[in-house]
């Protein structure tokens, strides 16, 4: 019932991707046998393009080992993995500190050859970002990455990168109903390069969800900075309210399609141009049931009319790709964490 999505030729990808953001510890203790069964039950159900990142804590290790105990499923799945220098290492990344991340993620997953590494750079001010594509891409030809993909780049910096000819087929990026950004520049440059969106927070760390419908703005205890993050971007698209009551129309066109809030605010994305996928950072099996809707559901003119009606009134966010995200001394920017490789060094 999960749909799939040609990249390349030979290449195929689940349309819901399995985050592994959540299994890095931020969205509390993981119990590392449980969560390789839950993998095995998200390939499963067709769930079988898995991301996660050199950055991810203990991640890469983790599929590696469902990989080694599940050899069967494993030859169903594709790995796509991140590259991400420390914001303090970015002047120094050469040659080898990129081969060195890559033989780890390599050696981690149990994998000769990464199916697909999405590269990030935290300071585009610091311009070693496409000496650092073109490292990936030796890689590539040497036969250890098979796809380069991006993650977080504006619309101008992507173009360089393009531009000095690393052939890169996907960008993942933050888009959702609340957040359009996208939408600005990046949808038009990736249909004009043929790169496919692989989109995050699509469904707002589960704000977009009957369990906020109807309730009073959260003014404390957001459970972690997934929520926090999702929260600063609501109050840019107009606040509580206009979320409200965007809420309330997701909310009729899952009745009538008897389904829920967030498949088909996931569907309209997944229905937009360039988008190949949507990333679920599910944490356990329990919304498996619901995924399983999002093939055969069909948003109609009437559904995509009442969503338009409240979403044209937004406020913002009005900035390109990730660029909030990357002011150290904003909003977004300070919930940011900008070392996370430093743990990943420790293990």
């Amino acid at each position: 019932m999960i749909p799939r999505y040609t990249l390349l030729d030979g290449y195929s990808i689940s349309r819901l991707i399995k985050g592994g953001w959540h299994l890095a510890g931020d969205h509390g203790s993981v119990d590392r046998e449980q969560a390789i069964k839950d993998m095995v039950s998200f390939v499963e159900a067709g769930i079988t393009t898995f991301d996660c990142a050199d950055i991810y804590v203990g991640v890469e290790q983790l599929i590696g080992d469902f990989r080694c105990s599940h050899p069967e499923l494993a030859r169903q799945v594709q790995v796509h993995t991140k590259f991400v220098p420390d914001l303090s290492d970015l002047a120094s990344v050469d040659r080898r500190y990129v081969e060195n991340i890559i033989d780890r993620s390599l050696q981690r997953l149990g994998l000769e050859c990464l199916d697909l590494v999405q590269f990030h750079w935290w300071d585009l001010s610091v311009p070693r970002y496409v000496q650092t594509a073109l490292e990936l891409d030796r890689l590539r030809r040497a036969g250890k990455i098979a796809h380069l993909a991006v993650t977080n780049f504006d619309t101008p910096h992507l173009d360089e990168i393009v531009s000095a000819g690393v052939p890169i087929v996907a960008h993942q990026l933050q888009y959702s109903l609340i957040d359009d950004r996208p939408n600005i520049k990046m949808v038009e440059f990736c249909q004009a390069h043929g790169i496919a969106l692989l989109s995050y927070g699509t469904v707002c760390g589960g704000f977009l969800s009957e369990r906020w419908l109807g309730k009073p703005e959260p003014r404390l205890g957001l459970g972690n900075r997934s929520l926090i993050k999702y929260k600063l971007i609501i109050d840019d698209f107009g606040g509580w309210d206009l979320f409200q009551q965007l809420l309330e129309v997701l909310a009729t066109a899952a009745a009538r399609h008897g389904t829920d809030i967030a498949t088909v605010a996931s569907r309209a994305i997944l229905d937009r141009p360039q988008v190949a996928a949507a990333i679920v950072g599910a944490v356990n099996t329990s919304h498996l049931h619901a995924h399983a809707r999002i093939g055969p559901l069909q948003l109609d003119a009437e559904d995509l009319s009442a969503i338009a009606a409240v979403t044209d009134y937004r406020r913002g966010p009005r900035e390109d790709v990730y660029i909030l995200e990357r002011d150290r001394t904003g909003r977004h920017g300070q919930i940011m964490k900008y070392e996370l490789s430093q743990g990943e060094r420790q293990k």
